[in-house]
């Protein structure tokens, strides 16, 4: 699915399952949230923290998740995420073309 299609195919669950997009502040409160949780998982599977018997969310759903967020702020500020990705991209190429090369810390 392109970035393109996955904006507008959330923009119609939202329209048929949501009602309608919770607010701008609500959602950033929702998205910290699923950070949280993805977090929690990487901090259990990759990190020193041992799980426990309620850690039974997976990795994919959660970032599926902080995806789905990030799609509706986009979708309700208006905001084309296929152009602010290349936009970004094309920033840290310019800034960062031979700053990590340079970094003796990732030889």
């Amino acid at each position: 699915m392109e970035i393109k299609e996955a904006q507008k195919t959330v923009d119609n669950w939202i329209k048929k399952h949501g009602v309608r997009y919770f607010n701008e502040l609500t959602n950033m409160a929702i998205l910290t949230e699923e950070v949280g949780e993805v977090a929690r998982i990487i901090a259990r599977q990759y990190g020193e923290q041992s799980s426990k018997k309620s850690d039974n969310k997976e990795l994919s759903d959660e970032l599926a998740d902080v995806l789905f967020v990030v799609i509706c702020l986009a979708n309700q500020t208006d905001i084309d995420l296929t152009d602010a990705l290349q936009k970004n991209l094309d920033k840290k190429t310019n800034r960062d073309s031979e700053r990590h090369h340079n970094n003796s810390k990732l030889a």
